[in-house]
């Protein structure tokens, strides 16, 4: 799968993609990072990217040419468009099932802003969406750029050892992760539950399946209504306290 960033630092996003699981991966050719700079495609003599706003303001706006230059020349290298994605607060706040959405696509291509933003025109023209982290607003586009296309890329087949490694946890599975333990056994007093250390991966499993529901229906209840619970599930919840249905 083929991750394009469109960005005006791509030594930023250099820095995160060239280290760990995101590296080996690339390294192996189980994905394609390809980072591009934005200023090499201004018309501008000096090279900028941005001017003034019409209407006035404050802040500057990211002009529509180089952008529109930049992916005009990732369509002819690649002989195709790939599906473009605009980071934008005003876009539809990423989650889990986003990620897997994407997944779909072969190759995706995220345009970062900075500044005010970019001239409406290049959205118009270049964007298929527009995605959000949250509710909050950061310096650039290129930090919510690097979480999703970590969250999708990490699902690509081969970027883990296994699928079950990401297919487990948190969100992936529709419930909060259960609490991992490793060794030693007891650590300032603090003991390992029996269950893990007792060899019975029935109860084990159980033991997770429960600690989720009970981590996730105490911090994230609103996941809940997604999952299908079990009668004993659910009077797990009522024994805890976390279920009021009956």
């Amino acid at each position: 799968m083929t991750f394009v960033v469109l960005t005006l630092f791509p030594e930023l996003c250099a820095a995160v993609l060239g280290e760990s699981i995101l590296r080996r991966a690339a390294d192996r050719g189980i994905i394609r990072t390809d980072l591009r700079g934005l200023r090499q495609y201004s018309q501008d003599r000096h090279r900028r990217v941005d001017d003034y706003p019409f209407g006035g303001g404050g802040g500057m706006v990211m002009t529509a040419q180089p952008l529109k230059a930049a992916v005009d020349a990732v369509v002819q290298d690649y002989g195709k468009k790939p599906h473009t994605i605009y980071l934008s607060p005003k876009g539809r706040v990423f989650n889990q099932q986003i990620a897997i959405e994407l997944l779909q696509h072969d190759s995706l291509l995220f345009l970062c802003g900075h500044y005010e933003g970019v001239d409406q025109r290049a959205i118009d023209l270049l964007v298929d969406e527009e995605l959000s982290l949250g509710d909050f607003v950061l310096t650039g586009g290129e930090l919510p750029a690097l979480c999703i296309l970590d969250a999708v890329a990490r699902m690509v087949p081969g970027v883990l050892s296994t699928e079950q490694s990401f297919q487990n946890e948190s969100i992936y599975s529709g419930l909060l992760e259960y609490p991992h333990y490793t060794r030693p056994a007891l650590f300032e007093g603090l003991e390992v539950p029996a269950v893990l250390r007792e060899g019975n991966h029935a109860e084990i499993e159980k033991w997770r399946r429960r600690e989720s529901l009970r981590i996730t229906a105490q911090r994230r209840p609103d996941l809940l209504q997604a999952v299908r619970l079990t009668e004993e599930e659910r009077r797990f919840l009522r024994e805890q306290g976390l279920c009021d249905d009956g």
